[in-house]
């Protein structure tokens, strides 16, 4: 095994700091595992899913996470609009990362 001193590391430019910057935040994870779970979800359907996020931070959230690339947003033009998010390619090579984390929890919840 190759041996590493922690003071010649720079956590800032590693894999997993990237990964966790795409990741971190109170609900992401839990949006990511929603359409990894039902594959395409309206925002009225989300926010019942996950229960106790706010109509402003659903939002704000998925909008973060079509920026990173990991949920595609479609918009379909009609009245009342009708908008579903879906995860992008992106997004779905996260999962098995997912799956791994739901696995662990199953395992060592207390």
């Amino acid at each position: 095994m190759d041996s590493k001193c922690i003071s010649n590391c720079r956590l800032e430019e590693t894999g997993f700091n990237y990964t966790m910057s795409l990741i971190q935040g109170k609900y992401k994870m839990f949006i990511l595992y929603t359409l990894m779970e039902f594959g395409v979800v309206r925002f009225n359907e989300m926010q019942k899913y996950i229960g106790t996020i706010t109509f402003k931070t659903l939002s704000s959230t998925l909008k973060q996470l079509e920026a990173d690339g990991l949920v595609i947003r479609t918009e379909y033009p009609q009245i009342p609009p009708k908008v579903e998010y879906r995860l992008s390619e992106r997004g779905k090579s996260l999962m098995p990362i997912l799956d791994q984390m739901c696995e662990w929890g199953d395992k060592n919840r207390v």
